[in-house]
């Protein structure tokens, strides 16, 4: 069946079928959602502490040092200012400064501004330091999470990676592994900030606790607000990643080595930009209408918060007029009072923003959760070294997940070990399909595979595969030196050179090197600096230097030679037999001239082996494949 791909195992509530291009935005997630996501924020911080814990141990420790300094800078200065007026209503003071200094009544006010000044140099200091760890911690943080990303891309199955939701949800995580690490300094400021707010409101409550629930009223409409256009701008984010994909893609289509040639003989580059800014604009539209929607009732919540701090100012000033509090005092409750209004302002917003951006860790830790469905049992057999018997289809059947279609059914044949099989058929007909089956990227839906008599889900599934060289139609060209292109085939023998060089000369891949500038060393694709092009012919030559790299059990080459010529062609499959001697091969080519070499002949029809032999048995029955054969020989003649 069909995987089901979202967000946490959810989809945004009232998501509409058109999600951008203007109203109405989408319909935002209830507060219980919104704060229930706040429970990714544990495991994102368990994240953080294991990256490193020092550095996130060094970051909160500097944090609450800098979290005390506000409120001490703050009473310093009030007793600096009660000490100076103090000072001028002295009867009788000093009227020079020397005689200031002799009389001794600036010792105590000097102490003071020396401590106001360490303060300050030491608060810039914490600060610059502060900065600096949580600059190295996010990029630590960025790469922990980007690897943890591919590995877990690396465990899962074929099917999801085929499956378009998936690459949705997957580009969300992408995004994500790097994008949420603004959260980090988020928390860790949050916390710094809670400790100075205590520390403030301490001083406020012994004054005036009254003031603090006045400045909680100003500022709650504030944070709703926030709230709301935190999910609504998540929510408009979610529905809209189908687009932003395909946004990038024309991008990468319209200026990309891989698609210049075409792009400039078709003429695309209009019909592609005039793509890009249909899309760019719908996404232009959406953002400009929730921003002027955030920045008009955020305006409005401000002001709010603004009159509640003048409330307050008019009520500190006349107890002060009243004798009740010093000018110090004054000074003090004033400067913590709009202290305190900015970091519970800043401290609401963020929490609010930090609820949004928890929204968004969901796709990240959902990504996490997704986990493959083709396993090594718990007790794997080991893979039989040589294959004794081979490989045999019994009844198999396969359908793609949302295909209507089945790609093989009632499949049964025997691949007999040592044994080079050809699979013919026209496009359509299984052959790639049962590649992918006897490799495990699939399971059959029906049926079994069997491996020397076992079950092929019996056996340990990285061995299976490591025993497979398979060069598939769609090889990657990999933008790495020839060696590493080479060497990928075993990667694990990158800097095995002679082994390199025996797969090269084994696919005449070493002629193809011998011409490049830098030889093995040599950057292939123009992707980066110095790269070298090759041509189809030539990247086929590499690639099939691959599975000869492997050194397999078990060599398949599903048309990989399909830009060879003719001549070519027939010399790498010549070759092909002769190397896999005593292995077990398979080869799919549509040109008759190479599979006739094959020990037997398969030929595939509607998901299921129609016909058997060897090319002068096949042709002798005058069936699909004498007909395809004479279609071809036709054409040379």
């Amino acid at each position: 069946m069909p995987r089901t791909y979202s967000s946490g195992g959810r989809v945004p509530r009232g998501a509409p079928g058109r999600a951008l291009g203007g109203p109405p935005l989408p319909e935002v997630h209830t507060l219980r959602e919104r704060f229930g996501a706040l429970k990714n924020l544990w495991p994102f911080l368990l994240m953080v502490w294991r990256t490193s814990p020092h550095l996130t141990a060094a970051s909160l420790v500097l944090r609450l040092g800098r979290a005390l300094l506000p409120v001490i800078t703050l009473f310093v200065g009030k007793l600096i200012i009660d000490d100076v007026v103090l000072l001028v209503q002295t009867p009788n003071k000093p009227e020079t400064l020397s005689q200031w200094l002799n009389s001794g009544l600036l010792n105590w006010l000097g102490l003071l501004l020396l401590a106001e000044f360490a303060l300050a140099v030491l608060s810039d200091i914490l600060g610059r330091v502060v900065s600096l760890i949580d600059s190295l911690l996010s990029e630590r943080v960025s790469n922990s999470s980007s690897v943890r990303l591919m590995q877990h891309a690396a465990t899962l199955d074929l099917e999801d990676f085929e499956d378009a939701e998936f690459q949705d949800q997957l580009e969300r995580a992408r995004r994500q592994s790097s994008g949420r690490m603004t959260l980090m300094g988020q928390l860790l400021s949050q916390a710094q900030d809670m400790v100075t707010v205590a520390s403030f409101a301490a001083g406020l409550i012994v004054y005036a606790p009254w003031l603090i629930v006045l400045l909680f009223l100003a500022l709650v409409p504030a944070f709703l607000g926030e709230a709301h256009f935190n999910a609504q701008s998540y929510s408009l984010d979610f529905v809209r990643t189908p687009e932003r994909r395909e946004l990038d893609y024309v991008r990468q289509t319209a200026a990309s080595v891989e698609t210049a040639k075409e792009v400039k003989i078709f003429g695309l580059h209009s019909f592609l930009i005039d793509r890009y800014l249909r899309l760019a604009t719908d996404f232009y539209a959406a953002n400009r209408i929730l921003a002027l929607r955030r920045a008009s009732w955020g305006g409005l919540f401000t002001a709010m918060g603004t009159v509640g701090y003048y409330l307050a100012y008019a009520y500190i000033v006349l107890r002060t007029l009243g004798g009740e509090f010093s000018i110090g005092d004054l000074t003090f409750l004033a400067g913590s009072f709009r202290r305190l209004r900015t970091l519970l302002e800043g401290l609401l917003t963020s929490f609010s923003s930090t609820a949004g951006q928890a929204l968004y860790l969901d796709d990240l830790f959902a990504f996490f959760e997704v986990k493959p469905e083709i396993l090594s049992p718990e007790n794997p057999r080991p893979f039989p070294h040589p294959i004794r018997q081979g490989f045999v289809f019994d009844d198999v059947g396969f359908i793609y997940p949302g295909a209507e279609r089945w790609a093989v059914r009632h499949l049964s044949f025997t691949l007999h070990a040592g044994e080079v099989v050809a699979l013919v058929g026209e496009n359509g007909a299984g052959k790639t399909t049962l590649v992918k089956l006897l490799t495990r990227l699939y399971d059959p839906d029906e049926g079994r595979i069997l491996l020397d008599g076992h079950d092929l889900r019996e056996y340990d599934l990285e061995a299976l595969r490591g025993n497979m060289g398979v060069i598939f139609q769609d090889f990657v060209r990999y933008n790495l030196s020839a060696s590493d292109n080479i060497a990928v085939g075993r990667i694990a023998y990158r800097n095995d050179h002679p082994r390199i060089a025996q797969a090269a000369s084994r696919s005449q891949a070493d002629g193809v090197i011998a011409k490049l500038p830098g030889q093995y060393e040599q950057m292939i694709g123009k992707r980066f600096k110095n790269g070298v092009e090759l041509s189809g012919g030539e990247w086929q030559k590499i690639a099939i230097a691959r599975a000869y790299m492997r050194e397999a059990e078990v060599l398949i080459l599903d048309e990989p030679t399909a830009a060879l010529d003719a001549r070519s062609e027939f010399e790498v499959f010549r070759r092909f037999k002769e190397l896999s001697e005593g292995k077990t091969a398979i080869l799919i080519s549509h040109r008759f001239s190479s599979v006739r070499m094959a020990d037997r002949i398969l030929v595939l029809a509607d998901g299921k082996v129609e016909a058997a032999g060897t090319h002068e048995e096949l042709v002798a029955q005058a069936g699909r494949y004498a007909e395809l054969f004479e279609l071809q020989a036709a054409g040379y003649r």
